[in-house]
């Protein structure tokens, strides 16, 4: 079975931190990219960082660029998101996705899911 699971969200004030966790042990980080996004109500699922698979590449949204980290430990499989100076328009629920493609910021780029984890910024 192949599964991924989100962790770490929460509710945090305007210029907190957060970091989530995506629990990805059915995948060998080797040969799958990981992708974070985040989609707001209403709103569609939008791209916030990847890292890939052999090479460990990173990229960014530009609206997250200098706050947020990306990280993979491959002795777990696990990535994560470290949020720093949060802001209200960061708040949503925060998915992580797997692709033996390489990495991107495209949702349709990516095969597998997870269930999403809620991120409130306080206003």
């Amino acid at each position: 079975q192949l599964q991924l699971v989100e962790s770490g969200g929460g509710l945090v004030q305007p210029g907190g931190s957060l970091r989530l966790s995506c629990d990805a042990s059915a995948f060998n980080l080797d040969y799958y990219a990981i992708g974070w996004f985040r989609q707001a109500p209403g709103k569609e699922r939008e791209g916030v960082s990847c890292i890939n698979s052999s090479d460990g590449k990173i990229g960014y949204a530009d609206s997250v660029k200098g706050r947020f980290t990306i990280a993979r430990d491959n002795s777990t499989n696990t990535v994560y998101l470290q949020m720093n100076s949060l802001k209200p328009e960061d708040t949503g629920v925060y998915f992580c996705a797997a692709t033996i493609e390489l990495y991107s910021l495209t949702e349709s780029d990516y095969d597998y899911w997870g269930q999403g984890t809620q991120v409130t910024v306080s206003s």
